[in-house]
């Protein structure tokens, strides 16, 4: 991974664009070609404009959930943040603090409720523990009543859940919000209509994002339809884009791939990591946030961009004052191929 950069603080995105007078779709949007090695910035809204007819749009229906609660172990209290339902009542979680923790240890939640720290999940992911729940009223229940969005320390107010919605939000489970949709507007989508351009959906439930350096995604639920298999067939027969909204999107239909290199209808558990050893066969653009120094979002980007490409964009973006993080900007990437 060749993209390293500093990230000033006033570059991250405190507040949704809302709170600064603008319009969900108003956010800026760098548009990159990786063919002609161009980049421009102009407006969300405008994205139609840089698609053909024809060319389909993917994006993940996940809707987020309320995935942090207040915890308390030996007088400490600090937040615990659920990531990925394995079970019924088995999850992966991670405890936000810096306190090391011994197997069975039992935490306190709010109402009544427990969680029992198993296991860790893995020497690469050390901060992510295996852990049951036992809550006191249904999952959904509960985690309305208890539970808050998963911020971190550059958003600078409480936020309600419906900030951290997309318009496509359906399928209850993702614990971080799929933000590279969050732009999206029923005026952007009537652009999309009027210039021809097809929509599709599949579900990925995002789990937390990986605040170490060089730290793998982790394993996530997802489905990707049959009707959304065959409209991705149809339009690379047609030598159209299959244009990925997020890299969950893109990790989520690489990971369906059936023995002649087409998509496939699929329901299940992905590991699939998206870069060198597995460069991206069905996605040929992407519409992303901007990711952090080092994050493992970035490799995936190479693969669709070329490292000095993509070194050029995040140095346009940084020149421009472009914002990151889930209320920040965009980036549409459209394949050098």
């Amino acid at each position: 991974m060749s993209v390293a950069f500093e990230l000033p603080p006033a570059l991250e995105a405190g507040a949704p664009p809302e709170a600064r007078g603008l319009r969900r779709d108003d956010v800026a949007l760098l548009v990159t070609d990786a063919r002609r090695d161009t980049h421009r910035v102009h407006r969300f809204n405008e994205l139609a404009s840089f698609l053909e007819p024809r060319d389909l749009v993917v994006v993940n229906d996940s809707a987020t959930i309320p995935a942090a609660l207040a915890a308390r172990y030996q007088g400490e209290e600090f937040p615990l943040h659920l990531s990925t339902q394995v079970a019924a009542n088995l999850w992966l979680v991670e405890p936000r603090t810096t306190r090391r923790f011994e197997a069975g240890a039992g935490l306190l939640l709010a109402g009544g409720a427990t969680a029992k720290l198993l296991a860790p999940f893995g020497i690469e992911r050390a901060r992510l523990w295996y852990a049951i729940l036992e809550l006191p009223a249904a999952l959904d229940l509960y985690l309305h009543r208890h539970g808050k969005p998963i911020t971190y320390s550059y958003v600078r107010r409480p936020l309600p859940l419906d900030a951290y919605q997309t318009i496509f939000a359906r399928s209850a489970g993702s614990v971080e919000m799929p933000s590279a949709g969050r732009p999206f507007s029923l005026r952007t989508l009537q652009e999309l209509r009027n210039r021809k351009i097809d929509l599709a959906t599949l579900t990925l439930h995002c789990g937390v994002a990986s605040p170490e350096r060089h730290e793998p995604p982790i394993m996530e639920w997802m489905e990707l339809p049959a009707s959304t298999a065959q409209a991705v067939n149809a339009a690379r027969a047609a030598g159209k884009r299959v244009v990925a909204v997020g890299t969950s999107v893109v990790r989520a239909l690489e990971s369906a791939i059936d023995r002649n290199g087409d998509a496939a209808a699929f329901g299940g558990w992905t590991e699939h990591v998206v870069g060198v050893e597995h460069p991206p066969r069905i996605v040929s653009a992407l519409v992303t946030g901007f990711h952090e120094p080092h994050a493992s979002h970035l490799a995936m980007l190479e693969m669709l961009a070329s490292p000095a490409t993509l070194r050029e964009a995040y140095s346009v973006a940084l020149q421009t004052r472009l914002l990151w993080h889930e209320f920040g900007d965009v980036h549409l990437i459209l394949n050098r191929g």
